[in-house]
């Protein structure tokens, strides 16, 4: 006996057309997923009107209290029922929705939020006494006479009290108020010019403030870089490197931290679009593919990246926090940001991230048994003249250390005489070797270790790839072609970047449905898996929508031949080869990390050496 179909109902369904309460708690649920949804939608108000301070208040991890304060310019008392009506807006007229120049566009955040909590609206425009309106469950009551000196205060109380069923849904009060935080640090590193002050009023009185940035000045770059050091940190401000490029009418620019200075999850990683801060999948896989070849795949780069283009170029209006953005032609954006991350990188030099001198000097500085008072002594550096009379007197043989390749070193007589001292060169000059791996070098002001293998491979690495980039990958081809079968449409994205695969060695042709041949493989790989690497390519592309499998592959080789191809642990080395092997560390670019993402040296300045030591 045939089932019933569940979907078939002898009555038949009738359709409503749902009143307006309904509708703006459906949107509630797109708009305000959380509270840290509702302050993104709130500050963002006071950013588009025009303030210069904004005050964000909450109670209960934003569960029971939000209040934003601006001093922008306000609504007028005719214009704050409409405010709350849904699709009314002053940012839009809706003649043309690619030409968004504000954050917000759409008009529903103020009546979602009205819709599902108790809302109340008190704004003042200059001329004009301040009025507010309340609005509770989406009801609204009848314009009031209020007091406020300038701008506006919008206080939302019990989100979701209209729809319990989703504070089954809410975290704790800590998580919430930390993603809270977030959001406003987010969209603080985008307006340097702008006061934020995040307050926490749980359990009433004044509270305390969680996070403040107060207004920075300067040009873009340097009010950038202050609003970043005290919102990301003061290290990743020491780290990192200043982007600007242009790219046919998209502008990108911000800071990119050194490879040395990565993290071990993409949790500071900050992309903006026009201002407005995005989590785009196309614009995270470019960051990820700009420091491919200096992390490995457990770490993650740094950034806080601005893209600024004509609004026509990008659509906001394609999710309904526009959280994601679809540029016109996302090949170009993603173009410029990977091509000006690597030129920045490759400027730096050998430079590495001074977390690490940080980290050591910790590892170095003894913990006190028990409190005792600090007993700084004055001395002054003896000359080398009386160092060498010091040896002298030293017990047998101490004297002798300058002719061990584990300790001094001597300057071979007839080197000729530089222009400038050594140790005026940002690695200085070589003055030992310990444990046959490590490089002492004495610079102008502090000194530096050197891991001698990590560097030399980083050369040989560097060196390897620019000869595989001058010549091409050379190719073996199949005796007989590896026949893979796909999807058609598979088939169809693999082939749109055969072109690009051809050039690194890997050449696919049609054969026929959704069948390719698999020809030719690079010949640095040996014999492979053509298959499996096929598929490895097809998800890539369908996460990422481009694949550096084979490159991966074929520099993993590069890095291995690099590795055993470089000076190994062990060796003793003559000062003329330590001194050689600095100066090339400071022309080849990128040679301040090894092939994994790890510093090859690390810099103690004398200051700070001489403090390990109660120094002044």
């Amino acid at each position: 006996m045939a089932q019933a179909n569940p979907n078939i109902s002898e009555n038949r369904p009738v359709i409503r057309q749902l009143d307006d309460a309904a509708i703006n708690r459906i949107a509630a649920g797109e708009v305000v997923e959380r509270p840290a949804s509702a302050v993104k939608e709130l500050v963002e108000n006071a950013v588009d009107a025009g303030a210069t301070r904004i005050a964000i208040d909450i109670a209960d991890g934003g569960k029971t209290l939000i209040r934003v304060t601006d001093d922008g310019c306000g609504i007028a008392a005719a214009d704050l029922p409409l405010a709350l009506s849904r699709h009314a807006t002053s940012k839009i007229d809706g003649s043309d929705l690619l030409n968004i120049h504000t954050f917000g566009f759409r008009g529903e955040a103020l009546p979602s939020l009205g819709a599902v909590g108790r809302l109340t609206i008190i704004s003042r425009v200059p001329g004009a006494e301040a009025a507010q309106v309340h609005v509770s469950g989406g009801r609204m009551e009848a314009v009031k006479p209020a007091a406020l000196r300038a701008g506006t205060v919008v206080e939302l109380r019990d989100l979701f009290f209209a729809t319990p069923a989703r504070l089954k849904f809410m975290r704790t009060d800590r998580a919430e108020a930390q993603a809270i935080t977030d959001t406003v640090k987010r969209l603080a590193m985008a307006e340097p010019a702008i006061t934020f002050t995040l307050r926490d009023v749980s359990g009433g009185g004044e509270g305390r403030v969680t996070f403040r940035a107060d207004r920075e000045n300067g040009d873009l770059f340097d009010a950038l870089h202050a609003r970043l050091a005290r919102v990301i940190g003061r290290e990743f401000a020491e780290n990192a490197l200043q982007i600007d490029a242009t790219r046919e009418g998209i502008r990108l620019y911000g800071y990119a931290a050194l490879p040395t200075y990565s993290r071990g999850a993409a949790v500071a990683q900050y992309l903006f679009v026009n201002g407005r801060p995005v989590r785009d999948k196309m614009l995270t896989g470019a960051l990820r593919a700009a420091y491919f070849d200096f992390l490995s795949r457990d770490r993650h780069p740094a950034a806080a990246l601005f893209i600024d283009c004509d609004p026509t170029l990008v659509d906001v209006n394609v999710h309904p926090a526009k959280s994601e953005v679809r540029f016109r032609d996302p090949g170009v954006a993603r173009g410029l940001i990977v091509s000006a991350l690597r030129h920045a990188l490759a400027d730096a030099g050998h430079r590495a991230s001074t977390t690490v001198a940080n980290a050591t000097l910790g590892a170095m500085r003894p913990e006190p048994a028990q409190p005792a008072p600090v007993r700084v002594y004055q001395m002054d550096r003896p000359s080398p003249a009386a160092r060498q009379v010091a040896y002298q007197a030293q017990a047998p043989g101490f004297a002798e250390l300058s002719h061990d390749y584990s300790g001094s070193v001597v300057e071979p007589t007839p080197a000729p005489i530089p222009e400038a001292p050594v140790e005026d060169l940002p690695l200085g000059a070589a003055r030992g070797q310990v444990h046959e791996n490590y490089i002492i070098a004495q610079t102008a002001d502090g000194m530096v270790i050197v891991d001698q293998h990590a560097a030399h491979e980083r050369l040989v690495y560097e060196k390897l790839k620019t000869q595989m980039a001058e010549n091409g990958v050379a190719a073996q081809a199949l005796l007989i072609p590896e026949i893979v079968e796909l999807s058609e449409s598979d088939c169809t994205r693999l082939m749109a970047v055969a072109d690009d695969l051809s050039r690194l060695g890997l050449m696919l042709e049609p054969f026929g449905g959704g069948a390719i041949a698999v020809r030719e493989t690079p010949a640095i790989l040996g014999e492979v898996d053509a298959r499996a690497m096929i598929l490895d390519i097809l998800d890539e592309l369908a996460d990422q929508g481009e694949s550096q499998t084979v490159q991966a592959r074929i520099e993993a080789i590069l890095s291995r031949v690099a590795c055993h191809g470089s000076v190994r642990s062990g060796r003793r080395m003559r000062a003329e080869e330590m001194n050689a092997l600095l100066r090339e560390m400071e022309a080849t670019p990128h040679s301040g990390q090894c092939n994994h993402g790890r510093p090859t040296y690390v810099e103690l300045k004398l200051s700070d050496i001489e403090r390990l030591f109660g120094r002044s």
